[in-house]
């Protein structure tokens, strides 16, 4: 599954991903034209028409134009959970599923997507199921070196997860409070 399948342009869909994989940060129009390697015409259309939306505000510095995505945008969580299944850690996950065993859970924290550091203490991924660890593994680098960081990841069974839950481990508990997505399945029967 790709955002291309949801939105049509492909424009749209590459300034999404450039804005949400940033969160927060300000980028001016000829950074993301050469980032999204897209026309310049094309680049400000659809500016244009975030701006309209209401998805991105802009900015004037000294003759340049900048843009940055709203937090306070009513779909800014659910397009951000879309860019975080559908590029980076969350797209390879999906896309190697079948290479990582049974997966019954992949959880990405909400500090991991949003690119915010993350702390030994608190996991990035938490990954349950019968699951091949190096092939987990090698995604997890794979990532670290594009986002310049450590990611931090557990691995679970299905049987040791439910029994830490069931006992109210404080490491369970820690990952289960903190803001999360969904890469593989129900964020009910995670929880609950």
């Amino acid at each position: 599954m790709q955002l291309s399948d949801l939105i049509v342009s492909r424009c749209r869909v590459k300034l999404l991903t450039l804005f949400l994989t940033n969160p927060g940060k300000i980028i001016h129009v000829r950074e993301l034209v050469r980032q999204s390697k897209e026309e310049i015409n094309a680049v400000r259309r659809e500016l244009a028409h975030m701006e309209k939306c209401g998805m991105v505000t802009k900015e004037h510095r000294a003759n340049r134009l900048y843009y940055s995505f709203r937090k306070d945008y009513p779909l800014y969580f659910d397009l951000l959970e879309l860019i975080t299944k559908t590029t980076g850690l969350g797209a390879a996950i999906l896309k190697n599923r079948n290479k990582l065993g049974r997966v019954k859970f992949a959880m990405l924290s909400g500090k991991l997507a949003r690119n915010l550091p993350g702390s030994a203490e608190k996991v990035d991924l938490l990954i349950v199921g019968t699951v091949v660890i190096p092939e987990v593994a090698a995604l997890v680098r794979e990532d670290e070196i594009h986002r310049g960081r450590e990611i931090f990841f557990t691995p679970m069974t299905e049987e040791e997860f439910a029994f830490r839950k069931k006992k109210r481990d404080s490491f369970i508990l820690g990952i289960l409070e903190t803001s999360r997505i969904m890469v593989i399945g129900d964020e009910e029967e995670l929880i609950s």
